[in-house]
């Protein structure tokens, strides 16, 4: 600004009229202040379908790189909330329970990087359109081998050992009344005994949480496994070979599923879901196992018909079911077949429920999703070439 002499010595007039220098110097300020809001990160929106509490939610709220929205509820995401949400994420992190499809990928739109699933199986995402799309896709294996492992054992001894009767007598009252009789109760024991010393594992799959549960059946004396597997897979007698070695059992063999059947003191299925697999347990099945055996399924309720292993409870063709997975599940009530079978305990999907295993899977499950927004190798990522 100027200042102009006025008529009197003590008296100044104001020229508001900037100067051509400072007029400059502000619009260089101007410019530089755009300059710096142009610089700085967008922020990439992802989207969580479920609040993974206090020690994992802060790996995405207090990223500076991500707008975060999440479901606010303690309950299953609602598809019509997901949807209104997912337009112009960048990154979707959900649970088994929130369907990936083309509808879901459409309405998210070609922003969408990655979705995550806090889970190993993924047959609720379809990989085709996921490949199509060019969205990559995380998942959560390994880290819950071990507490699968556990309960698949757990389970064995469960199914044979009557506990869902004989708990029953005890939450009902009835354990004062009770008659105690040399055989009342007894069931199959699952560890090898002097009389029968030879106990074989029969696997419907034989990956990761299959191989951990044969491990935890070796203590028990169980020295000879039989699996089953992809058809579309060769059979490796070297390599069942080394697994022998590794566990220290006399026999690892692949086998037709009948041989399997016919063979096992006690059936794991551990497979994958999906068509291939539909009822791969079905009353054919269940007819040829021992009388004495159990079956055990931590997998997928898809692989068991329901209908037929009632059956096969109720008319004694095996001894004993234990169950983490049911077909159709959550929607099993008291009034399920299996539910009202008195040698079937039936638990509801429990099979990863501790909480290291949780906290590594959601940890897992937020690292392929940031991972995945930014570019980087995801610590899990689905090979979708298969």
């Amino acid at each position: 600004m100027s200042v102009t002499p006025g008529p009197t010595s003590d008296s100044l007039e104001i020229d508001p009229t900037p100067r051509p220098v400072e007029r400059l110097s502000s619009i260089a300020a101007h410019l530089s202040a755009s300059s710096n809001i142009d610089r700085m990160p967008a922020r990439h929106k992802v989207v969580v379908s479920r609040n993974l509490g206090p020690d994992i939610m802060p790996l995405l709220l207090n990223h500076p790189e991500l707008e975060v929205v999440t479901w606010p509820h303690n309950s299953a995401c609602d598809r019509k909330w997901l949807l209104e949400n997912i337009p112009g994420a960048s990154g979707v992190l959900v649970m088994l329970s929130e369907k990936v499809n083309a509808e879901f990928l459409d309405t998210a739109g070609p922003n969408l990087r990655v979705v995550s699933t806090m889970s190993v199986g993924y047959e609720h995402a379809d990989t085709a359109e996921l490949v199509k799309r060019g969205v990559k896709f995380g998942y959560t294996p390994d880290v819950l081998t071990d507490a699968v492992a556990d309960v698949t054992v757990m389970l064995a001894l469960m199914a044979g050992r009557n506990t869902k009767e004989t708990s029953g007598i005890v939450e009902n009252g009835q354990w004062p009344n009770f008659v105690w009789s040399p055989f009342a109760f007894c069931g199959p024991q699952l560890s090898a005994t002097a009389t029968s010393p030879l106990r074989t594992a029969g696997f419907i799959g034989f990956g990761r949480i299959a191989q951990a549960t044969l491990a935890r059946l070796v203590p028990f004396g169980f020295k000879r496994c039989l699996y089953t597997a992809n058809p579309t897979t060769v059979p490796n007698p070297a390599a069942d070979a080394q697994v022998a070695l590794k566990y220290n059992v006399d026999e690892v063999r692949r086998v037709p599923l009948a041989e399997l059947a016919r063979e096992s003191d006690a059936v794991f299925v551990l497979a994958p879901g999906g068509p291939a697999t539909h009822h791969i347990v079905d009353e054919r099945f269940l007819k040829q196992m021992k009388k004495a055996a159990v079956l055990v399924n931590t997998a997928r309720g898809t692989l068991v018909d329901s209908n037929a292993l009632a059956k096969a409870l109720k008319e004694g063709w095996l001894y004993g079911a234990g169950l983490d997975v049911v077909e159709g599940e959550p929607k099993v009530d008291q009034d399920h077949p299996l539910v009202k079978e008195p040698r079937c305990v039936v638990l509801p999907h429990i099979g990863s429920a501790t909480t290291d295993t949780r906290l590594g899977m959601a940890t897992l499950a937020v690292n392929n999703l940031i991972n995945g927004v930014f570019g980087t190798p995801m610590p899990a990522e689905l090979n979708t070439s298969r």
